[in-house]
């Protein structure tokens, strides 16, 4: 089984890589100043996206956010659960709650993204999401 990666953006969205393919979603720390979140618009598969593009729209009660691209990649799969159940993704950000998987085509990419301590040294120095 190959080992598996979960690197984060400075807005807040993760990706957890194994064998080239990525599993993109928000954090948790996301999902909590979100609040409930009760629409989720994500890329429609085969979407060739490019690192830092929009990727999607979260609706929350509190407010909209944008989803952007973490890598470069096409779209493979789209969490189709959302669609009747966005709570998902304030319930279970990193497990149910994921928003689309991307086959990664600069994996160098990676590179430039913050593994989980530099992420949280973020969130503390920046105090914002």
């Amino acid at each position: 089984m190959a080992k598996k990666i979960i690197r984060y953006t400075e807005t807040y969205e993760y990706i957890a890589v194994s064998d080239g393919m990525g599993t993109v979603g928000i954090s948790e720390e996301a999902s909590d100043k979100l609040g409930d979140i009760y629409m989720v618009e994500l890329p429609p598969q085969g979407t060739e996206l490019q690192k830092g593009e929009e990727a999607g729209v979260i609706e929350s009660v509190k407010t909209a956010a944008d989803i952007y691209c973490p890598v470069s990649g096409k779209v493979i799969e789209v969490n189709k659960e959302l669609e009747s159940a966005p709570e998902l993704v304030s319930k279970s950000p990193m497990d149910k709650g994921w928003l689309f998987k991307i086959e990664i085509s600069h994996p160098d990419e990676l590179d430039s993204l913050m593994d989980a301590g530099a992420f949280k040294k973020h969130i503390k120095d920046t105090g914002k999401w």
